[in-house]
């Protein structure tokens, strides 16, 4: 059986679409990189952790748990808590991409906030497929990409204090959280109660504790929600 005009139409868009996805989530890798290197990680180690993490949230809550002189296990921690949302994302997922075997991995791999959004919002099975491959491809693409390039150019300034790349981690961390504060009430409060608990906690425990503490909002709205926050 083959397509007609309007399959491969809404095909071509669908891809369209997740490429245009890709890049513009893509920019801020260049932020990331930066950030990375100024929290005092080599370019190597930042690229390592956005082919291997690949999940912008997750990156910046490490490289700023590790900048505010956090603790590896803090750094991880908060990493692991904020990634395990895309744990419920694939629950949604797995009935609609039927990967089998090795395919499994690679989808888990790119089961992120953007993929996932592309994908349910598609019409049909098919689609979704189409929309979550070239969506994961595009973004670990253009990610990966300027995150070598944001930490290259970091890396060559020298000490990256001195121009005041330091501010670049919690810049870029609230650039990524402003539009999900603007899709509903639950998402500020969430918001607001992380913000909350690691304000209360900074002065009584060692740094990097304050934000995995603050996690535990996020999954306290997942409970509330049945869902990803």
């Amino acid at each position: 059986m083959t397509t007609g005009p309007p399959a491969d139409a809404a095909r071509s868009s669908a891809v369209r679409n997740s490429l245009g996805v890709g890049l513009a989530v893509g920019v801020y890798g260049v932020a990331f990189g930066a950030a990375s290197v100024a929290a005092g990680l080599s370019v190597l180690q930042t690229s390592l952790l956005s082919l291997l993490a690949f999940t912008g949230g997750t990156q910046f809550a490490v490289v700023g748990v590790v900048a505010g002189g956090g603790t590896v296990a803090a750094a991880l921690g908060s990493g692991l808590l904020l990634a395990s949302r895309n744990t419920l994302y694939a629950m949604r997922l797995a009935p609609l991409l039927r990967v089998r075997g090795l395919g499994r991995l690679v989808a888990a791999h790119g089961t992120i906030d953007e993929s996932t959004a592309m994908a349910i919002g598609q019409r049909s099975p098919e689609l979704a497929r189409v929309a979550f491959w070239w969506t994961f491809a595009g973004v670990f693409a253009f990610w990966n990409l300027s995150t070598v390039l944001g930490a290259v150019g970091t890396s060559a300034l020298g000490d990256p204090n001195r121009f005041g790349l330091d501010a670049v981690i919690p810049a870029a961390f609230l650039a990524l959280l402003a539009p999900r504060l603007r899709t509903g009430a639950i998402e500020r409060r969430v918001a607001l109660g992380g913000a909350a608990i690691a304000v209360a906690l900074i002065p009584l425990t060692p740094p990097g504790v304050p934000v995995l503490a603050s996690c535990a909002a996020l999954l306290l709205a997942a409970t509330i929600r049945g869902g990803p926050p």
